[in-house]
């Protein structure tokens, strides 16, 4: 079987506008989001004038009857006198005041109903408030940022700072306690209960934030501070009939615990705590330290005589002719496995019309599940994708004959080419890009044989700081 070249283009975030869910997976998406809702604001500010328009037509009207039933009702037999007088006494009251009342009755919130009834049918879903708030917990482990920090808007290398309120981080923590998370919901309830502590205003209760802390941080086994949030909860609300019975729980289960053995009672009752917080679980990716190390731009240091190994050069694809007058910039960034960059590959141009192609084509990136072979969307995988054919353009088939001419590899088995877009706290988890024994068929359906390279084009993007 034939060897076949994986091509990949990973771009920066760009417009495209998709009537269906997972915004939080593509920021190309979820830009478009920022314009439906300037767009909502607009109809908001409309409405609102259209009730100040409403409002001080009243308020005239009001002042003008003030200053007249003052004096009409000051001497009323004089006032009536006056045929005048009498004449528009009764016209107010059959026609004038009829009038106001429909001015009153009217309507102006049509216009803004409308549009957000019209827009509401692309708003992001519960899955997306999810799916974002999990990705701003993602980005906490991986650059090691407490909650305070983040919830102050203190990131580094960002231009628009915004800050998360009470209801925010009740909101994250929330999410993770629904989802079985205890570590990121004892942090974002103990940063809610902080900011609540310091005043801010909030609609959020402390009783509703110390419910969810004290079962989160019973789960960690630290059962004295269970018992202290949830007496803190009950002398904020003596009522609550479920944090009462989980204090007669936790003093029932302490009790047993200073009827056991000394030696044994430190290991059932002290949590493992680092830095004040307790130890982040381990999961199920074994690689995870290393990982977001490397995302961290810290990765595996090499060793000067290794560095000694990496060269910069021009490539021309062992004297292919299309390269002979102009060679690519080649530099070596690791020796084993042999990663090389190449610098200029695409012009700004290409580029563009590549991100235009691939707009209406984005959808939730797959992964091929090990035991069905199925192709299924992951959590380890945050990003949506599409994929172009040569017949689509001619800029497709130009930049596949200039990979086959950097690499010497044939596109004549190759995927079609990927154009992938990251959302928040995008990622790909560590992976094997080839097949390996347990997955013999993965490229079947293909007609090649297994994978040997993967090309990557990425494209940083010029508005947005990069992690």
């Amino acid at each position: 079987m034939k060897p076949w070249l994986c091509l990949v283009f990973f771009t920066s975030a760009f417009l495209i506008w998709h009537a269906e869910a997972e915004f939080f997976t593509s920021i190309g998406q979820m830009t478009d989001l920022i314009y439906a809702e300037k767009d909502l604001v607009q109809s908001l500010k409309e409405y609102i004038r259209a009730e100040e328009t409403k409002l001080s037509q009243i308020k005239s009207w009001a002042e003008k009857m003030d200053v007249l039933t003052s004096k009409s009702t000051s001497d009323p037999e004089g006032y009536l006198a006056h045929p005048v007088n009498a004449y528009k006494l009764v016209k107010r009251l059959n026609t004038d005041w009829l009038e106001l009342e429909n001015l009153v009755l009217q309507d102006t919130t049509n216009g803004f109903i409308t549009n957000l009834t019209i827009q509401r049918q692309f708003f992001p879903t519960e899955e997306d408030e999810t799916g974002a708030a999990k990705a701003l917990m993602r980005l906490q482990d991986t650059y090691k940022l407490d909650p305070e920090t983040l919830s102050r808007g203190n990131l580094p290398g960002t231009k628009y700072r915004s800050s998360l309120t009470v209801s925010d981080c009740f909101g994250m923590g929330k999410t993770a306690y629904n989802d079985g998370d205890y570590y990121h919901t004892v942090l974002w309830m103990e940063q809610a209960l902080k900011q609540h502590d310091e005043g801010e205003d909030t609609t959020v209760s402390k009783v509703e934030i110390l419910d969810y802390l004290s079962y989160a941080v019973f789960q960690f086994g630290d059962l004295h501070r269970a018992m202290e949030l949830t007496r803190r909860l009950i002398s904020l609300d003596s009522t609550h009939e479920r944090a009462g019975s989980n204090l007669r729980y936790f003093e029932k289960l302490l009790e047993k615990e200073r009827e056991k053995p000394s030696n044994k009672t430190v290991a059932t009752t002290e949590p493992v705590v680092q830095s004040g917080a307790y130890e982040r679980p381990l999961d199920y990716l074994p690689e995870r330290d290393i990982y977001e190390a490397l995302c961290r731009g810290e990765g595996v240091k090499m060793t000067p005589q290794r560095q000694k190994r990496l060269f910069c050069r021009y490539h021309d694809g062992n004297r292919n002719p299309h390269l002979l007058i102009a060679p690519f910039k080649e530099e070596d960034e690791w020796d084993s496995p042999h990663i090389v960059r190449y610098y200029d590959v695409m012009s700004d141009e290409e580029i563009e019309k590549i991100k235009q192609l691939a707009k209406p084509k984005l959808a939730r990136a797959t992964v091929r599940d090990p035991k069905t072979g199925v192709l299924t969307v992951a959590s380890y995988r945050v990003s949506k994708s599409s994929w172009l054919e040569e017949d689509d353009d001619p800029v497709v088939a130009k930049v596949n004959q200039r990979m086959q001419q950097i690499t010497g590899l044939t596109v004549k088995t190759a995927e079609l080419l990927q154009v992938a877009n990251y959302g928040m706290g995008g990622q790909y988890e560590p992976h094997f890009d080839f097949s390996r024994k347990d997955e013999p068929d993965a490229f079947k359906r293909l007609g090649t044989g297994n994978r040997v390279a993967t090309f990557l084009n990425y494209v940083p993007s010029r508005r947005t700081p990069e992690w």
